[in-house]
């Protein structure tokens, strides 16, 4: 079936890209500040995963109010978030603390931007194409990631690290005012009557009980978070892994580290919506098992690769971030198709809680193994690194095949 969009998926895939621009700013600039501020590895990637722990502060409550109201309002407050964090980062932050604090915030708005981005389309598409709306949602995390390393590197490079932030800040405030203009509101409000926000609406434990209860969707939110852990630490640690390669081959390359981890990301977007083609061809489960286990194996051939051409690492990355997003439209549409429609919301906010739990996880735990088995200048180190964000699928795909989650097949929607 041919992909048609709607009149609103063009925006929301415009605003995706502008909201994810402060996405890589501080993986761009982390050898930098940790060179400035006399970081460890740890606390390197500490800083990187506290905007996930923003995220996960925040994508309960920005979850649980799209049930009730209309996620474009959700997704307002979230471009405010992001914006205020970006700046914050290039205009006050001067040491690990505050970055740790507006790293946070800027998180807590992509949460506000996200999953209620995806929220907005579910809500106004109601047709049999929606998985295919949904990969290219997903898909574009990519683009807005990619254009993030390339326009962050550029800023870096000529102005310094502060302008880097404050000018990417106004990729958030640009989504903002797409979703502001160009998506009307619904017809009718979810909810009439004033909206009290309890605890157990941000922390929806009942809900998220029915969901993992269900082993297919449970199976959908596991992958996605052992995907997450190996996707979030390789995109903060590739640019310091590829200035590390050039410090080892001694060999300058036609692009800096910062341009080339931009365009190998982009390539991560064909990958995520061909992925979910040949899903719906062969089974969801069965094409996240091929597609996790083949990660692992291109994250440990890079891992092993410094020192070689540069050509060869190049290739090798490339093939790394493909596999790393060949799944992960797949994950996410199979999510939300297998999950119960009165419970949606809630499974779709739990999806992105464990998701980004992985992110929090996965930079920390690079760094932390960087600086376990040697520094950032040890080559063994850096293979210690990766096989600590890789090893987690394929556990995942070791468990979930023995469980059986592969013969739990979906209706391809």
């Amino acid at each position: 079936m041919r992909f048609k969009p709607t009149g609103y998926t063009p925006f929301m895939l415009m605003a995706q890209t502008c909201a994810l621009l402060g996405f890589a700013c501080y993986a761009v600039v982390l050898t930098t500040l940790q060179d400035e501020w006399h970081l460890s590895n740890l606390q390197s990637g500490l800083i990187a995963s506290a905007f996930f722990f923003g995220y996960m502060l925040m994508v309960p409550l920005a979850t649980a109010l799209t049930d009730r109201v209309d996620a474009k309002k959700i997704y307002l407050v979230g471009g405010l978030l992001a914006t205020s964090g970006l700046l914050g980062m290039g205009i006050l932050a001067d040491n690990f603390w505050t970055a740790l604090i507006f790293m946070a915030i800027n998180g807590a708005g992509l949460a506000g931007t996200y999953m209620p981005g995806l929220k907005i389309l579910s809500d106004r598409i109601k047709t049999g194409e929606l998985s295919r709306h949904i990969a290219f949602y997903t898909a574009f995390f990519g683009i807005g990631t990619g254009f993030s390393y390339l326009c962050s590197g550029w800023i870096l490079d000529g102005l310094g690290w502060r302008y880097v932030f404050g000018i990417i800040a106004l990729g958030p405030f640009t989504a903002l005012l797409i979703v502001l203009i160009f998506i009307p509101a619904l017809t009718h409000e979810k909810w009439h009557g004033p909206i009290h926000v309890r605890l157990h609406d941000i922390f929806p434990v009942d809900k998220w009980r029915l969901v993992l209860q269900d082993k297919t969707a449970s199976g959908f939110i596991f992958g996605y978070t052992v995907h997450s852990i190996e996707l979030f630490a390789s995109r903060s640690w590739l640019v310091a892994f590829f200035a590390f390669c050039a410090i080892t081959t001694g060999d300058s390359f036609l692009l800096t580290a910062t341009t080339l981890a931009g365009v190998i990301n982009f390539f991560g977007v064909p990958a995520s919506i061909a992925g979910n083609e040949i899903a719906l061809r062969i089974g969801r489960q069965k094409w996240i098992f091929i597609v996790m286990l083949t990660s692992a194996a291109f994250g440990m051939a890079l891992a092993l690769s410094t020192g070689q051409s540069w050509w060869l690492i190049i290739a090798l990355a490339t093939g790394h971030a493909i596999f790393i997003m060949a799944d992960s439209a797949t994950l996410t549409a199979g999510l939300v198709v297998s999950a119960q429609e009165n419970i949606k919301g809630a499974a779709m906010g739990l999806h992105s809680l464990m998701g980004f739990g992985g992110g929090l996880l996965g930079p920390a735990i690079f760094g932390f193994v960087l600086d376990l088995a040697g520094s950032r200048s040890s080559q063994i180190a850096w293979v210690w690194a990766y096989f600590a964000i890789v090893i987690w699928g394929v556990l995942f795909v070791l468990y979930e095949r023995r469980n059986g989650w592969v013969s739990k097949s979906l209706t391809p929607n």
